[in-house]
């Protein structure tokens, strides 16, 4: 579902980056034309748009350009490999809009003077750009060659060292940066490496300039952002205006009574849980969700609905982020296995949260890459949020309706 009328209530959809009819390259034309010209000054045009990355870390994309643009035969790197289990965004964009997705490549790649492009994604979802560089090349484009690397299917195959690892022809594993990838990347060569969203969006201020891309979205994030809504009668991937609030990204597109919300998780497993009462005031942008200490990341919003034990929840995500880890460290080795470990102690009853918490802020700042803090961030949130269904747990009781033990954790 991407319209913008749901219920008879205007909802917050909107369609730029989903807005041709299909996947080919005509359709493409047809509703965005030819990518124009690019040079150097596109990274000027960008830095006007306000463009964040859209990959999680909502870091200005201006400046990851200006930091590759005149290096030794840079290198651009469009990022698609989804790790996140609770993400579709990505998926879908490279399946519906895959011209979108190359053409932002190719600006990129000209804005900071590179002929090498790359995209990694998962294997399932390369076929698309498959038929997408056939019709290009069928149609004449001149553009430089892009080299498709299918993406190892783990949760930490899109960090960008990971992603660095896999092009260079080693194992997709985080590793310490001790060197910016804008200096010395893929092969020891300066790397900019882009969600593929990102870049879609690029592609889009590449033809209509800054003002128009920030005639939606909010002021601190403008423009619109996909999100992979689920837990909701309506589930799926919407593009909604950047700053769009919860409870109308709840209702309007999703179809669900946010007085029925008992908590949203927001920027998926290295996310941030926001309890139903928090909904009124929150917003999907940086500045709309600063006061409750979270992020919209890569767009993930997760609904918990009443009825559902938020500790449960939390204890089978902190299992497996504990079992995802690279395995590198002492914070991933030891720290994870043991957070998850207490954690699911809190849903038979008899875990400490103040012990949780400690092993939390022991794990964090620690890490070879950001999988322990993101961890720990979940955590957190979740001892917060769910601190009632402690309590509860305590006395064997809990709002979900099978019995507080869990056993055996998936």
């Amino acid at each position: 579902m991407t319209g913008v009328e749901s219920g008879g209530r205007r909802a917050v959809a909107v369609r730029r980056l989903l807005a041709a009819p299909t996947a080919d390259l005509a359709a493409h034309e047809a509703t965005h034309g030819r990518l124009p010209a690019v040079t150097r000054e596109l990274i000027d045009a960008v830095a006007a748009s306000g463009l964040r990355g859209r990959g999680g870390a909502g870091f200005p994309v201006a400046r990851k350009l200006a930091a590759v643009a005149g290096g030794r035969r840079p290198i651009v790197v469009a990022n698609g490999a989804e790790g996140e289990p609770d993400s579709r965004k990505d998926a879908v964009l490279l399946t519906r809009a895959p011209h979108l997705v190359l053409d932002g490549l190719v600006a990129a790649a000209a804005a900071v003077g590179s002929r090498d492009c790359r995209v990694y994604a998962s294997e399932a979802v390369l076929e698309p750009l498959r038929r997408a560089l056939v019709e290009r090349r069928m149609a004449g484009y001149r553009e430089p060659a892009i080299e498709l690397t299918a993406a190892a299917e783990t949760f930490l195959a899109g960090e960008k060292s990971a992603v660095v690892n896999r092009l260079s022809g080693r194992a997709a594993l985080p590793a310490d940066q001790v060197v910016s990838t804008s200096r010395s990347g893929v092969g020891g060569r300066p790397t900019l490496v882009h969600n593929v969203e990102t870049l879609a969006q690029l592609a889009l201020i590449a033809r209509h300039g800054p003002s128009w891309f920030r005639s939606v979205g909010a002021g601190d994030e403008p423009g619109t952002m996909l999100i992979s809504l689920s837990g909701t009668r309506i589930a799926g991937v919407f593009e909604v205006a950047a700053g769009a609030e919860l409870p109308e990204v709840v209702a309007g597109l999703g179809g669900t009574d946010p007085v029925r919300v008992r908590a949203v998780l927001v920027g998926g497993r290295h996310g941030t849980w926001i309890s139903g009462s928090a909904l009124p005031g929150a917003a999907l942008s940086a500045q709309g969700l600063r006061h409750l200490r979270a992020a919209p990341g890569a767009g993930v919003v997760r609904v918990l609905p009443h009825g559902e034990c938020g500790l449960r929840v939390t204890a089978e995500i902190t299992a497996y982020l504990a079992a995802q880890s690279a395995g590198q460290c002492g914070p991933c080795r030891h720290g994870l296995p043991t957070l998850a470990t207490r954690f699911g102690q809190l849903v038979d009853g008899v875990g400490d949260p103040a012990e949780i918490a400690r092993v939390a802020r022991l794990v964090e700042g620690r890490g070879a890459c950001h999988h322990p803090d993101g961890t720990a961030r979940l955590v957190r949130s979740a001892l917060e949020v769910f601190a009632d269904e402690v309590a509860r747990h305590r006395h064997g009781h809990c709002v979900a309706a099978a019995p507080a033990r869990t056993g055996a954790l998936r």
